[in-house]
């Protein structure tokens, strides 16, 4: 009996750790930063600038390398 327990507990274990959690993911809008105006080298002050316009984040884009602002649509 216990071998049992211990089998169902098991294979209830894995299938609940195989599944993967699956989200509803929207549109990536982007829109380049009002104010970033130097080439931009680090995504990471792209993203800070980004923030403080009211984005989510931001990245560096591009041939002339412009901060891109992003949020969900």
């Amino acid at each position: 009996m216990e071998n049992k327990v211990f089998t169902a507990f098991f294979l209830f274990l894995v299938l609940f750790s195989s599944q993967e959690v699956i989200g509803i993911e929207g549109r990536m809008c982007q829109s380049r930063s009002h104010h970033f105006r130097s080439i931009c080298l680090s995504s990471h002050n792209c993203a800070n600038i980004c923030r403080g316009e009211g984005f989510s984040g931001g990245r560096c884009h591009g041939l002339h390398r412009k901060c891109y602002c992003t949020r969900l649509c």
